[in-house]
């Protein structure tokens, strides 16, 4: 059975129709994830609402246990995510208000801790040289063109480590490198749904043009553009919420098939146990 997870802010789950029905809490082998999973219906169709950033917006990009949202995601049967996030944009093009369906990233982050699962007693190597559900990709490029928004289809992601912006130094380089918009979260959430055999896509929602352009970023500017980006993305979701499934093939969730080193059967008991949902179907 398909099942469909939204992380984003907290303001992505009062869409047009949507009825709450629980606030679910999950435990994780790897600790507490951001908040309560909000459990909705969109016409009949379920939906898990997570905001990254727990509720009230208090948990910074690089605080964020990502391993826990997306184990208890997993947990709950998910099978598809989207993921929303704030950008600033390398690009003239790319204006703020608008939207970038991503189809690649670029990891510029410090920290290693939530870039795997798989870091006690076995080695494991997905590919992810196309680190976006394809079938995801153009269906909410599909959708995005019939409704007639302000959206770019592909663009690449460049995530920084943050909390800080920035600076012009950094940002023009970036901007020479080719990247096209510029983020704090999405690269742990893509790696990690792959080695959780999740689809996954990422919807940017385009807040600034970072410091290239000598202007000055900061909070309320971002905030204000945001509101206009999160119109839209929230017109594209909820279109993609009443038309989920999606139609197509695609091999997200056999990510692990091929990507296993270690003979399983060398794992001890708590290995066996903190990895089960996961590779449950690789044991036998």
């Amino acid at each position: 059975m398909k099942k469909l997870a939204i992380i984003g802010g907290t303001g992505f789950y009062e869409f047009e129709g949507l009825i709450i029905k629980d606030s679910i809490r999950v435990d994780t082998p790897f600790g507490e994830p951001s908040s309560d999973f909000i459990l909705g219906e969109v016409n009949g169709k379920e939906v898990l609402f997570l905001p990254r950033h727990g509720r009230g917006h208090r948990i910074l990009p690089s605080k964020i246990n990502y391993r826990a949202n997306i184990y208890g995601l997993k947990k709950l049967g998910v099978t598809h995510v989207v993921s929303i996030s704030a950008v600033g944009s390398f690009k003239e093009e790319i204006k703020p208000g608008s939207i970038v369906i991503v189809d690649q990233f670029f990891d510029r982050t410090k920290s290693s801790i939530n870039n795997t699962f798989f870091d006690e007693g076995i080695a494991v190597h997905v590919a992810f040289s196309d680190p976006v559900c394809p079938v995801l990709f153009k269906t909410l490029g599909d959708i995005a063109r019939r409704i007639g928004i302000d959206y770019h289809l592909g663009g690449t992601y460049l995530n920084m480590e943050g909390p800080a912006f920035s600076t012009r130094a950094e940002s023009r380089v970036y901007k020479s490198w080719g990247m096209d918009v510029i983020g704090m979260t999405n690269i742990y959430e893509a790696r990690l749904c792959r080695e959780a055999e999740l689809h996954f896509a990422t919807v940017a929602q385009v807040t600034d043009y970072d410091s290239w352009r000598e202007e000055f970023v900061d909070v309320p500017t971002v905030l204000e553009n945001l509101k206009r980006s999160a119109s839209i993305s929230k017109r594209l979701l909820e279109m993609f919420i009443r038309e989920f499934p999606p139609d197509g093939e695609c091999e997200c969730e056999n990510s692990l098939k091929n990507a296993i080193v270690t003979d399983l059967t060398l794992l001890d008991e708590n290995q066996k146990s903190k990895y089960e949902l996961l590779l449950k179907k690789y044991f036998n």
